[in-house]
Parts: C-alpha cells; structure tokens; sequence
C-alpha cells in the first residue's frame, strides 16, 4: 500500500506554483490586477481595484487548497441558485487542513490603519506556527510562499518581513493574493471552503484525523454583495444552509454514524437564522456564535470498511432565499 503518512507527504508549495504562475501569466484574461511591492513581492488583486470573477475564485480556490484538489462549478438543485461550487480531493487533511484553512493570523499596527488578515494556503504550512500543524506532523519547505488574504488591504512591509522570518522565504519570493469577501473572486473561493469546514468540524468532534481518506463538498455560488457583514453572511449560508460534504472514513460503523450525526450545522443552538442575523446578535463577536454552527447543512460518511454510508442533516433552500436577497 502507498505510505500516505505525513512524511511521505508533497509539498503543498510545490504543487501550488503551476497555478500561481498561471493565475499572474493569465491575469488580463482573468480580470485580476499583478503588481510589485517596493520589496520585491507580488501582489495580486481579485477585488480590490481589479474587478476579479468568478473564474479567477475558481482558480485561487485552488492554489488555498496547495494544487491536491478540484473546483468547478456545476448546476445546483434549487430552484433559485442555479449555480453550486464543486470541491473534491484525495488527500483532504493536507488541502484542506494542511493548506486551505485560514489560520495564520497575520496583524500590523493600531487603529484606523492596522492590518489583520488570517492567512490561508500553501504558505502556512511553510511557517507551522499554528498547532495544527503538531497534530498533522507536517511542515513544508520551498523556495516560494504563497498566502491568500480576505482583505481589501494590501499587506504591509512589516507582515511580508514577518512572513519571511517565519518561512524562510524571503519577500521577492513571496506572492498575496488579495480577494475581499465582497467580490467575486472572494465569494468563490469562500465558498470553495465546504469541504474543509466539513474536515475542521471533524476535528473539533475529535474524529481521527488520519481516518479520512477522502473528500467532496458542494455549495451553492452566493450573489456578492458590497456590503461586508452581508457578503460575509452569504457565503457563511451557502455552506451552514445548503453545502453538502462526503467523506469516505477507516473504522468501525459506528464511527461513520456518530460522526455523521454530530457534524451537521444544525445540531447548532444558533441554527435557523441567516448568518449576518447571527452575528449582529453576538455583536459581532465570533467567539459568542455556538461552533457547532459552523458546518455543512448535509453529511454524509461512508465506511471504507463496510461500505455503508450513513447521512445525516437538511438543506434549507428557504433560510438560503432569504440570506441571498430573492
């Protein structure tokens, strides 16, 4: 059997580079904005100036997910949202875990100009600051550091030079990818996300993480929005209300089938109101929203083993009509 271990792992960096280089050579085409920081770095805007799109979202969905997964779109089952975001991979705990998720909490400054971003993609795994990866037992090495930002601000000098203290990558070798939750770049690749929330929400249930074999994820594509609370709530609802997630599981049944009933978003106390609803109600503060909300709508694990899949959780089309503005 191949070793899948952690150190037998590719470099997620490596595999990343090809798409970096296509999205900078293709950038015209695919609306995004490539510039040159005063030390060397590469900037890439996806809507912050540059108008960006759904295709570029596409791709920088992608590149978060270090090269080792799929996006597309595909035709969605409502009646409203035509339009589903498509995610799978073969090594879900490297993609999603390893490279997609937003951990790296990245901050400059204070007050009106202060930076903060969490940093998500390939770049992560370079630095290993986060525990995560203790639990993973993986950290990459590579000539070039990638990170993609959620922001509308370009990062300053002073993150980048933390950053290569932090990889060893120094700042001419280094490229931000910038895509506001607001744009369409930005929705997508958000939204390209429910198959790592599936994983993330495995591994706060304490689900072994090394029992995953693989993964899928779907979403509906959600209508960008200029407003930054109500296009962060939308592309939250694509995934709490209507994304589904399969994964594919080592060990007994009975795993599969807890893992699938405790996993769906509504098992949360927060569940039955669109996202920015939420929010506003916790004033704004995440670390009062229930994090069992923070989920797919619909699960389903089958057991490698046996070969049973069992389902749990619900699609709720009409809380999603309602946080999509229809």
């Amino acid at each position: 059997m191949l070793d899948m271990s952690p150190g037998q792992w590719p470099s997620v960096s490596a595999t990343a580079q090809p798409l970096v280089e296509r999205l900078v050579r293709e950038a015209r085409a695919l609306r995004v904005g490539v510039s040159r920081a005063a030390n060397g770095a590469t900037i890439v805007d996806a809507g912050v100036t540059a108008p960006g799109g759904v295709e570029a979202g596409r791709l920088i969905a992608e590149i978060c997910l270090g090269g080792l997964g799929n996006v597309s779109l595909s035709y969605a089952p409502y009646e409203r949202w035509a339009w589903q975001v498509v995610v799978s991979t073969s090594n879900p705990l490297l993609a999603c875990l390893g490279s997609q998720y937003a951990g790296w909490s990245l901050s400059h400054g204070d007050g009106k100009e202060a930076f903060f971003a969490l940093g998500s993609g390939p770049g992560r795994a370079l630095a290993g600051r986060e525990d995560l990866f203790n639990e993973l037992g993986y950290k990459d090495q590579h000539d070039q550091c990638v990170l993609v930002l959620e922001t509308d601000k370009v990062p300053p000098p002073e993150v980048m030079d933390k950053v290569a203290r932090d990889t060893g990558v120094p700042t001419e070798h280094q490229t931000y990818i910038l895509t506001p939750t607001r744009s369409l770049a930005g929705a997508t690749q958000v939204v390209a996300r429910v198959l790592e929330v599936g994983l993330h929400k495995a591994h706060t249930l304490g689900f072994p993480l090394d029992h995953i074999l693989d993964g899928h994820g779907a979403a509906p594509l959600c209508p960008s929005s200029p407003q930054f609370t109500e296009a962060m709530g939308r592309t939250n609802d694509a995934i709490l209300l209507c994304g589904e997630v399969h994964l594919v599981v080592l060990g007994p049944d009975s795993d599969a089938r807890d893992l699938a009933e405790k996993m769906p978003a509504c098992t949360s106390r927060d569940y039955g109101k669109p996202f920015a609803e939420v929010f506003k109600a916790v004033n704004y503060d995440f670390y009062k929203i229930d994090p069992a909300l923070f989920a797919p709508a619909v699960v389903s694990v089958t057991s490698y083993e046996s070969g049973r899949t069992y389902r749990a959780g619900k699609a709720n089309p009409e809380l999603l009509d309602q946080s999509f503005g229809a």
